[in-house]
């Protein structure tokens, strides 16, 4: 079959691999219909991770089931899909507390927890931008689609991750109807983090960043876009929440967030919530903190390590949630508010390629060329 492969650093490419098949008796093997770029496969492409060279990346994925293994009881052959991208066993400590980012199960390294489609450090399964993809226990990761799978593939093939993890963001930070909530961060997950919490009935939703055509989307949405490249975020958020900040926060940037002048700073967007969200506020954190970075410009960096305000934050009384989404604890809700037309997610869809267009749309995407804010790849085409 062909897959997008990791060459090296600023290198993907489409080769032929080995099909995807049944290894366990609770397996299935999906044939991929729609499969996404993500920004944080930009941390891979850009060397910024381990990944071994060879490995099939994509983490965001869907497509109809072709080939059941005999343990699967729930899951039937022409299905359609939507594949959580963090794979968890269902039967663990951490599964069955709704954890499943943290399974305790399916990462063959006993020092870890947790588990990923085609991820750097996330374990050996391979990723899903290829034709087809294994699925393990797949009983409990696979989510079933409605009759409208295919009319509403494109905001379904958003339920992988970017909409449960900006649904996520909210949730650590405790959002409820009525708050204001400052998310620095306009990416995929960072405009479904703000249009999450729309849905929740936030009072005054705000959105950093400094891209025009994730700013036209924010405010596109109903959100306040702000521009930090003409002036400081905090100044501004402070201006419009009369002084005292936001209620809530969202950091959707993580260890390679930049000042305005472009630099990376790996602190910069969790200092500024500090600063932006009010005493005894609450902060969700889902942009990528990683325990180590080799691209990084200084060893403090390069092992996960950031300067953080921690004097600031213990004074106002603030509390912070982090980590990754369990997307299983959202998927099937945030499903039925796609189906039910409550939820339009895929406004923030930029462009569809072919699988053998995925090079092009990496180095697109990499490169923050105009118009590029969501890439979805499908495979038939």
């Amino acid at each position: 079959m062909k897959a997008v492969v990791y060459k090296g650093p600023k290198e993907v490419a489409v080769e032929e691999v080995p099909d995807a098949k049944i290894e366990r008796p609770t397996d299935v093997v999906v044939k991929i219909t729609t499969t996404n770029i993500c920004g944080s496969d930009l941390h891979m492409y850009e060397g910024r991770t381990d990944l071994q060279t060879g490995s099939v990346i994509g983490h965001e994925n869907m497509g109809e089931v072709v080939e059941v293994g005999g343990g699967v009881e729930r899951i039937r052959v022409g299905d359609h899909v939507s594949l959580p991208f963090n794979i968890g066993c269902g039967f663990c400590r951490n599964c069955e507390a709704g954890n499943t980012a943290f399974c305790l199960t399916v990462h063959p390294d006993p020092d870890m927890a947790g588990a990923a489609y085609g991820f750097a450090g996330m374990g050996p399964f391979a990723g899903g931008q290829a034709e087809y993809l294994r699925v393990p226990f797949a009983d409990f990761n696979c989510l079933r689609l409605p009759e409208d799978a295919s009319e509403k593939q494109n905001d379904y093939a958003l339920v992988s991750d970017v909409f449960p993890t900006g649904w996520h963001a909210t949730e650590m930070a405790d959002l409820q109807p009525g708050e204001s909530v400052v998310i620095y961060g306009g990416g995929a997950v960072g405009l479904m983090a703000a249009y999450s919490a729309i849905l929740k009935s936030a009072s005054l939703v705000m959105l950093v960043d400094r891209e025009p055509d994730r700013l036209k989307l924010a405010k596109q949405m109903g959100a306040i876009p702000i521009d930090d490249s003409k002036g400081d975020s905090v100044n501004q958020i402070l201006e419009l929440t009369n002084g005292l900040g936001a209620d809530k926060g969202c950091e959707c940037v993580g260890y390679q967030c930049c000042n305005h002048h472009g630099q990376e700073q790996p602190n910069l967007t969790l200092n500024n919530l500090v600063a932006s969200v009010r005493f005894t506020g609450k902060i969700g954190t889902v942009g990528i903190f990683l325990p180590h970075d080799p691209g990084a410009d200084s060893e403090m960096h390069r092992q996960g390590r950031i300067a953080f305000d921690m004097g600031k934050f213990w004074f106002k009384g603030q509390k912070m949630g982090c980590g990754q989404a369990n997307v299983k604890r959202y998927n099937r809700q945030l499903r039925d508010l796609i189906h039910r037309d409550v939820a339009k997610p895929s406004f923030i869809i930029s462009h569809e390629m072919a699988l053998a267009d995925a090079p092009e749309g990496y180095r697109r995407f990499d490169a923050h060329e105009p118009g590029y804010t969501k890439i979805l790849l499908k495979p038939a085409a």
